[in-house]
């Protein structure tokens, strides 16, 4: 069955037809595990973001600031996702598709599919953690991938959707981190020395000392 929508490519509604078909085609228990773990991503990367800030309390203050501005990054690249979508206000496939089973319920007209705002704060964090804490990159990448499919598989979103929002995550958070980066190492090193913030952004100097030891 085709469908011809204003605005969405051919190809990218017959692969989303393809993907919700196979999803059908799951056990009922991972169909639950894939409702339940495309949102569990989101968590999952807010843990990591929280670690990297933990583990850059130890470490020197460029470290720290990288730690600082990714979530801050991923934040302005959902802010920036969610924009587009007013803008473009293209309708969700389940919705507009014909004959479509999906494993999530389709969301309420108004809230826009283009582009997916879980695939950009996925990819965004993803990209942020690399820059931060670069031992995470081969876990937050698969995690990145996984949980922008996922919004197909679930049925919300069409691939171009997903696409869309991961490149405009990966590519505007390490814009953000990088550019930003030098202005704030030296007001992040001043808060480091005194101020009431000094806990937060720095060990104690023993476990400075033992964390600096262990990664040697």
């Amino acid at each position: 069955m085709s469908d011809q929508i204003d605005g969405v490519p051919d190809v990218s509604a017959e692969l989303y037809r393809d993907v919700t078909e196979f999803a059908q085609s799951t056990p009922p228990w991972f169909q639950t595990l894939a409702g339940i773990g495309t949102e569990v991503v989101l968590l999952a990367f807010a843990a990591l973001l929280l670690g990297a800030w933990w583990r850059a309390r130890r470490r020197d203050t460029r470290t720290m600031t990288l730690a600082l501005l990714a979530p801050v990054a991923a934040t302005a690249a959902y802010v920036l996702s969610e924009l587009s979508k007013s803008l473009v206000a293209e309708d969700r496939p389940c919705r507009v598709l014909r004959g479509v089973a999906t494993v999530a319920d389709c969301p309420p007209y108004g809230d826009w599919s283009f582009p997916s705002n879980h695939a950009t704060l996925v990819a965004a964090a993803a990209a942020a953690l690399v820059i931060a804490w670069r031992r995470t990159t081969p876990y937050v990448l698969a995690a990145a991938v996984l949980g922008a499919f996922s919004r197909v598989f679930v049925g919300v979103h069409y691939p171009h959707d997903v696409i869309a929002g991961a490149l405009l995550g990966a590519v505007v958070a390490p814009l953000l981190m990088l550019s930003l980066t030098p202005l704030l190492v030296s007001p992040v090193e001043r808060l480091r020395n005194r101020g009431a913030l000094r806990p937060m952004l720095t060990a104690p100097r023993s476990t400075r000392s033992a964390g600096r030891a262990g990664g040697a």
